[in-house]
């Protein structure tokens, strides 16, 4: 097995994003970090995606991002702390992308979660040794009220990707992933999920030689995220 410590240099900017706060969390993520949900049913149609206009951002690989909903709804890659105009990862507003898929807004809208970055990215194949390199944590709740729910993001799988499978990892006590705590998603089509990608450390595995699409979209955690997990466990 590649170990991750001969890949990643300690410090890593990951190991700044603080973990311990006094926001709400809802344990059914908090119990390992992520959930597996039912698979989205029916999947999402292809031409709401390949329509999309990407942007050149990089992240976890060799990727490019469609931007569905951003801070102010311009096509940004951006996060939501833009100098002057700094703010959590919530309150969303949709872009000009989501005229071209109809179906993914309905999808977000009807988790009835406060929603913040929702973007399709576009990942191009890639080792299970390649992606290593790109293991990280998110920074996802800068500016949040510690009084308000914790943001995690949600995954859907938009493609078949034969092998494709996202990679979790705790961090250690020396503020690196621990590889003793690896864990896999499979992520075939309509695959759905949710991660608290700040806590856990994850990068996505394409060793096919297809281009994978996904939906990743940040929610904020309450009870509307809790009842839409609950009604959609396997």
């Amino acid at each position: 097995m590649t170990n991750v410590a001969d890949l990643l240099k300690a410090p890593h900017w990951s190991t700044d994003i603080p973990m311990s706060t006094a926001h709400v969390r809802l344990p059914v993520i908090d119990e390992r970090g992520f959930v597996v949900l039912r698979d989205a049913d029916p999947p999402i149609a292809d031409d709401e995606f390949l329509s999309l206009e990407y942007m050149d951002w990089k992240s976890g690989g060799d990727t490019n991002f469609a931007p569905v909903a951003t801070a102010d709804g311009e096509l940004d890659c951006q996060g939501f702390w833009k100098p002057g105009d700094e703010r959590p990862d919530k309150g969303g507003i949709f872009t000009s992308n989501a005229e071209r898929c109809p179906t993914i807004v309905d999808h977000v809208k009807s988790v009835g979660a406060d929603f913040g970055r929702v973007r399709v990215i576009r990942l191009e194949p890639q080792t299970y040794e390649a992606s290593l390199p790109h293991i990280h944590r998110d920074d996802n709740n800068r500016f949040n009220p510690e009084s308000t729910g914790w943001v995690v993001r949600q995954w859907i799988e938009l493609t078949d990707n034969p092998g494709a499978f996202m990679v979790l990892m705790e961090q250690g006590p020396d503020g690196m992933p621990d590889q003793s705590t690896e864990v896999h998603i499979p992520m075939h089509r309509s695959a759905r999920f949710l991660v608290d990608t700040q806590r856990l450390w994850h990068v996505v595995c394409n060793p096919s030689d297809t281009t994978r699409y996904a939906l990743i979209s940040s929610f904020e955690s309450g009870p509307a995220l809790d009842d839409y997990i609950r009604a959609n466990l396997p």
